[in-house]
């Protein structure tokens, strides 16, 4: 039976570290996050950033907008929140309501304040192997990763799921650790084949149990990163859990796998902002 990859615990492990870290600066750390409209996960993801942000002793502000906000009045609210020396991060939750095209309030974030690190600015300079913030859930993928002490090294890894927030920023952290990465997604016509000869395997597709089990390789580290709801309100991932398990050396439970892990980063990569404009050296 697989190993439990515990991100709650690694979560909290991570979090009574940098409340220390935090009490060093000369100021708390700053966090600004936008919701707009009223989808009711997005409500839960933001309660639960700013519960866990006022545990580390962040300066924590949540700005609510309606449903119906006007693109002018969201850009305005990010470019105050640019100009405010008190917030070192800055977070619009996604989705935004309607037709909204995120990508130009996204890239209006300045990219110091991105600590999402979805800014074209954020995202190019992990391309380029020179990040300065970096995705938080792939980010947090890799600290669950090295603390099972998971070589990476030579491994074939295969990330199925292509999207800017976590399958291309985490297959250019796993090929940056010099794993050999194939993309998938859920146009892979061998995906199957694909998945049998990898030794990790990320998967953030966003299809209930769409990964079967007995795809896994023996041995092999999977991290599921998909969040489903079926009809009778339970939880699964993208991955057939519990045969995955049989066959896995180590795996991400849903939940209590990459979400927290996910959270965490974000308060790390709020600290590192903070410390960075406060003139601090960071150890990250």
């Amino acid at each position: 039976m697989a190993k439990i990859l515990d991100g709650r615990a690694l979560a909290k492990k991570h979090s009574m570290a940098l409340k220390e870290r935090v009490a060093d600066l000369s100021r708390p750390p700053g966090l600004a996050v936008v919701l707009a409209g009223e989808d009711p996960a997005s409500q839960i993801y933001v309660r639960r950033k700013g519960v866990v942000a006022n545990r580390l002793g962040f300066h924590h502000r949540q700005i609510d907008l309606p449903s119906d906000v006007t693109r002018d009045k969201l850009a305005a609210v990010v470019d105050e929140l640019n100009a405010d020396d008190a917030i070192d991060g800055i977070l619009v939750q996604l989705p935004l309501p309607g037709d909204f095209d995120s990508a130009p309030i996204v890239n209006r974030i300045h990219p110091d304040k991105d600590v999402d690190g979805f800014t074209d600015v954020n995202a190019g300079r992990l391309a380029r192997g020179r990040p300065n913030v970096v995705a938080c859930t792939p980010k947090g993928i890799m600290r669950l990763i090295a603390e099972a002490e998971v070589p990476l090294e030579g491994k074939r890894a295969c990330v199925v799921g292509r999207s800017n927030i976590v399958g291309r920023p985490m297959a250019q952290l796993l090929e940056q650790a010099n794993a050999t990465v194939t993309v998938c997604h859920s146009r892979t016509w061998d995906l199957a084949d694909i998945v049998r000869h990898s030794d990790i395997v990320v998967v953030a597709i966003g299809r209930a149990e769409h990964v079967r089990g007995v795809w896994i390789k023996k041995g092999a580290v999977v991290v599921d990163v998909g969040m489903n709801r079926r009809e009778d309100g339970t939880l699964v991932g993208d991955v057939e859990f519990e045969a995955a398990a049989e066959r896995a050396a180590a795996i991400t439970p849903v939940p209590r796998g990459v979400g927290p892990m996910t959270i965490a980063m974000l308060m790390e990569n709020t600290f590192e902002a903070a410390a960075r404009r406060l003139g601090h050296q960071t150890d990250a």
